[in-house]
């Protein structure tokens, strides 16, 4: 445990440093036009999936947005994540379901436009059948726990 603990903090810190991306020169404002957002692999998420860290740093106790890229035909395994987790669609369909097992036939197609909203430990999953788009908020530290740890694609 602690060391997966160890290996999520250092590739949030390693992601963390590629964003966050332009802050207005005064009050802190930030504004950003989609095509300024740097992506960069998420090695807690199967291979194909990019981040985009918009507000951080992901592993500090703080306000985190970030947009996560999933390819067509992409799933996640069962998993939950320690704080509470705000999901709005921005493009493509995120097919999403709760439970200890990725079941296809148990999810609801959320368009661009629809909100999830998942408790702390709520085991769920997804998957796309086109690239999909989301954007995550929460409080940090953001990390993600697969429900069966041989899922963790950061153990193979």
């Amino acid at each position: 445990m602690r060391n997966t603990l160890a290996a999520l903090s250092a590739t949030l810190v390693l992601v963390g440093l590629a964003a966050p991306p332009v802050w207005a020169q005064s009050g802190g404002h930030m504004m950003m036009m989609p095509d300024e957002m740097k992506w960069a692999d998420i090695p807690s998420l199967p291979p194909g999936a990019k981040i985009s860290v918009l507000e951080g740093p992901l592993n500090e106790a703080a306000p985190v947005t970030f947009r996560l890229k999933f390819p067509a035909n992409y799933q996640i395994a069962a998993h939950w994540h320690p704080g509470i987790e705000h999901v709005t669609v921005i493009s493509g369909t995120f097919n999403m379901g709760t439970g200890d097992k990725l079941d296809m036939t148990k999810t609801m197609a959320l368009s661009a436009g629809a909100v999830a909203i998942m408790q702390p430990k709520t085991a769920h999953f997804a998957w796309t059948r086109d690239e999909t788009i989301v954007q995550v908020h929460s409080m940090g530290p953001w990390g993600l726990t697969y429900v069966n740890p041989a899922d963790d694609p950061r153990k193979k």
